[in-house]
């Protein structure tokens, strides 16, 4: 029985790490900026990565499916095991559910979403100003609650690797030289 996640599980783990910061904080950016060309860009390069996390989401919920992820350590309790079992239920559910918000919030405010400029997806929903704003508040509140999500997720990684020093953290970073 293998203690550490595979080489593809880790990667898309690292790179929707990556991709998931660079959206929360494009976001929170330029929600306020004063509409301009400039920000007209920033929403098309923030729906661009959203809906590639969105994809990248289900293959990694299918790879997980296949590949089942190792099991938690003995030390752990069974409050501990629930605890992680929730917890990554619910970024997984946060990570559908955001980028899902997003594209009705488009929708509704009769903004297409055009993936990389070039593939349009379809309107959900049809021209609702007020649901539209509805929407953009959901969107906003759910990604605030995937950043504190997010954070209570690295906290207990540090938390296993610091404190119970157990390998929970190491068994999805990069396999280094040698080992």
């Amino acid at each position: 029985m293998t203690t550490h996640y595979t080489a593809p599980a880790k990667a898309l783990h690292w790179l929707m790490a990556l991709l998931l910061g660079g959206l929360l904080g494009l976001g929170f950016y330029m929600a306020d900026l004063p509409l301009s060309p400039e920000k007209i860009q920033l929403f098309s390069w923030h729906k661009w990565a959203g809906v590639t996390l969105f994809a990248l989401v289900w293959l990694r919920l299918f790879w997980r499916l296949v590949h089942r992820p190792p099991a938690y350590p003995d030390s752990m309790t069974p409050l501990q095991k629930a605890a992680a079992h929730g917890g990554h239920f619910a970024l997984y559910v946060l990570m559908l559910a955001i980028p899902v918000s997003g594209w009705l919030m488009s929708s509704a405010k009769g903004v297409q979403t055009v993936w990389f400029g070039v593939l349009p997806l379809p309107d959900l929903l049809l021209r609702d100003k007020a649901l539209g704003h509805q929407l953009e508040a959901l969107h906003s509140a759910l990604a605030v609650g995937l950043m504190v999500l997010v954070g209570v997720h690295i906290a207990a990684a540090l938390y296993h690797y610091r404190v119970l020093k157990d390998d929970i953290l190491q068994r999805m970073l990069p396999a280094r030289a040698g080992h």
